[in-house]
This record gives structure tokens, sequence and C-alpha cells, in this order.
């Protein structure tokens, strides 16, 4: 008797669970993906780069939770990272289904917002949503890296994008069960990197200035003083003029000094 057939038989907890605990064994192949992706994830965030995040209905739901952990905190504090739910920019979204049809809703946002250097994730149970394909497409022509959470490959948006983690398991609550631990373990990973990217980019700024030739100066220019010369003290050559002048008529003077 196979592990579904069982599951079948048993109370619905029983039988969640059973495929739950089917799905774990190819699952944990996931976990070198996942490492790679947090830690070039990490990087793209503290460039100044940014997470764009989709899905439709529960994925939807898991996307959000992902942009909440990042622009919030997982465990520990840290700086926030830049990540967009595109779902839940709900104006934008309806008026672009609107005026444009479902299947842009998410491609017009990945135009607005994306940048060459950024990633787009995407997650679907089916990999087969019209609005996620259409968004891939329109990542790739901004330049875009796009990863993708699905369940059981191939199917056509793990094909579309650059990377993708597929869910071995035919049950669509199972896969988004999944989906939400790719989730907290994507965010372990980027948190872990996060002081190796922040060294990295400090070394380049430091890098950079270093490169940077000194302005020339213009020897028709004001004198620029040597190094040091702010700290050196100055000599009292006498009384400093101020500005502003009191004048003091001796006359007067005098003649306040005048006995009555």
């Amino acid at each position: 008797m196979t592990t579904s057939t069982r599951a079948a038989r048993a109370g619905l907890l029983d039988a969640h669970l059973t495929l739950l605990a089917e799905a774990l064994l190819p699952y944990r192949a996931a976990e070198p993906l996942l490492a790679r992706w947090g830690t070039e994830l990490a990087g793209i965030l503290v460039g100044g780069g940014r997470l764009l995040v989709a899905g439709n209905g529960g994925s939807a739901a898991e996307a959000q939770h992902l942009t909440a952990e990042l622009v919030g905190r997982l465990r520990d504090e840290r700086r926030p990272l830049s990540a967009i739910a595109l779902h839940a920019e709900t104006s934008a979204l309806t008026a672009i289904g609107n005026d444009y049809g479902y299947d842009e809703v998410f491609a017009r946002q990945v135009r607005a917002h994306g940048r060459p250097g950024d990633v787009l994730l995407l997650m679907s149970t089916s990999g087969s949503s019209g609005n996620l394909l259409a968004a891939v497409a329109a990542a790739r022509e901004v330049g875009l890296r796009c990863w993708a959470f699905t369940g059981p490959t191939p199917n056509p948006l793990a094909d579309a994008c650059h990377e993708a983690l597929g869910v071995v398991s035919p049950d669509s609550q199972v896969v988004q069960e999944l989906h939400l631990v790719s989730t907290h373990v994507l965010c372990e990973y980027v948190d872990r990197a996060l002081p190796t990217a922040l060294t990295a980019l400090a070394g380049q700024a430091a890098a950079t200035a270093a490169a940077s030739p000194a302005p020339p100066v213009d020897p028709a220019g004001p004198p620029v003083d040597p190094p040091g010369a702010a700290d050196r003290p100055v000599a009292d050559d006498g009384p400093v003029r101020a500005g502003v002048e009191v004048v003091v008529d001796p006359a007067a003077d005098g003649r306040r000094g005048d006995p009555a």
C-alpha cells in the first residue's frame, strides 16, 4: 500500500500529515538552493536593489509573508530591506486589471518598479498562472532575475524563470505549506549573509574612493590653507575688526568727564 493510499483511508489530519511527510523527503534537497538564493539576495538588497514578489490566492498570502519578514525582521534586529508584494497594491492592481486585463496586473508593476539586477520571486502551486507568466516576460525585458516557488516540475512558470524551487506533492495545500517553510529558510539565509554583504559593500566603497583622483587645484582660485592650518593658534597682532564699528566722539566724551 502506497503512502498516498494510506493517507486516503486515514482521518483528515492523518491524511494531511501523511502527504506532508511524503513531500518532506525530496524537499530536503532544496537547502543548497535556498542558501545560495539567500546569499545572493542579501548582496542585492544591501546594494540598493529590491525584491518584487507576487502570487494568486493563498500564494499571494505566502508572498506577502515574505516581504513582511524582509521589510520588518525575522528574528534579530537589522536594517529594513526593500521588498514589495505586487498584489498588495490594490488600487494599482484593480486599475491595471480594469484597463489592461488581469494578465497584466503584475507585469505592468514589474515594468514600473523593477530595475536591472533586482529579483522577481513568484509563487504558484500550479506554475501555470497567466499573470505570473506575463510578469516573468516583463521582468526579463527589464533585466530582473526571476525565481519561483512552484509545485511539481516541470511547469510553465518554472521553465520561464531562471531558477525554481519545485515542491514534489500533488496536494496544493502541502505545496503552500512548504513554500512557507521555504520563505522562512530563505529569510534566515539572508540574515546570515548580511554581515558579509555589508562588509563587501563597505570595501567596494573604500576602493572606489581610493581610486578617485583628487580634484585639480585652480591656480586662479582662492588660496587653500595647508593641512592643519585651522588647528594652529592665531598670533595676537592687535584688535580684530568685527564688521560693526563703534565711533566715539572725543569732545562729547570729554564733556561727559568735566566736573559739573
